[in-house]
């Protein structure tokens, strides 16, 4: 056996579905939520555990902050067997109908970031898989959450969304930020176009459903840090959306 070289896993794990919140910190949280979850590896950014859902292994794996970490997380997961990759995380909203607690589950992404741009032209869409989008929705449904589908903005610098006066760049990121919201964007996020852009060369199912902390358009001035972080609706979402897809994928 293997080791893959990042994430630290064997090269024939056997299980096709995986989870990708970013923050470590919430891979066993999310895990709990899967039948006889245990994690079996730990390095960098990347920590996994593997449990089962409807008789088939599942993996949690977090994929860190930003794109680059997360397409190394897509490319050695679809090397380790993985097919399909459900993004869950957390994001900002943009539009006024959109609240905290609130979850987006993103159609598509602004390739507002870099990592993309060194798989495909920058005009080639960075959009989620049809069937995987399709089960997070009924889930969101059946579940009763407050739900909302939509294209997100992929960015790389954090602290250039949330200070972009102090940037050198700022008329730019002020322009671009106002034109992704008059265009519709629902929320910003940091790995969504790297995930569906690599899944879409890899020839894989993806999808991201997000919870959403704050509104920055409609509560400015507010500290992102005194905002809820709760995003278990977002990570229930994620889970009945895969057993979906697994039973789905078993039907005669």
């Amino acid at each position: 056996m293997n080791k893959l070289y990042h994430i630290g896993l064997d090269n024939n794990i056997g299980a096709r579905y995986a989870i990708l919140p970013g923050d470590p910190g919430r891979v066993k949280s999310i895990a709990e939520h899967l039948d006889d979850s245990k994690i079996i590896a730990h390095n960098r950014e990347f920590t996994t555990y593997c449990g089962t859902l409807c008789g088939e292994k599942v993996l949690v794996t977090s994929t860190g902050i930003g794109g680059p970490s997360a397409a190394i997380a897509v490319e050695e997961l679809y090397k380790a067997g993985v097919r399909t990759f459900i993004r869950v995380g957390t994001c900002g909203a943009m539009q006024p109908h959109i609240k905290g607690g609130d979850i987006i589950i993103a159609a598509g992404a602004v390739r507002a970031e870099g990592t993309s741009k060194e798989y495909a032209p920058i005009e080639y869409p960075a959009i989620a898989d049809f069937t995987a989008t399709s089960a997070l929705l009924n889930a969101a449904e059946k579940n009763g959450y407050s739900s909302h589908l939509g294209v997100v903005q992929s960015k790389d610098s954090f602290y250039g969304q949330h200070c972009p006066n102090r940037m050198p760049t700022s008329y730019e990121l002020e322009n671009k930020w106002n034109a992704w919201i008059h265009s519709g964007c629902l929320a910003s996020e940091m790995e969504c176009a790297a995930i569906f852009i690599v899944s879409s060369i890899l020839r894989a199912q993806s999808g991201a459903v997000l919870s959403v902390l704050w509104n920055q358009e409609t509560e400015k001035g507010s500290k992102l840090s005194s905002m809820p972080q709760n995003t278990g609706n977002a990570i229930k979402t994620a889970v009945e959306a895969v057993k979906i897809l697994i039973k789905s994928s078993q039907t005669p």
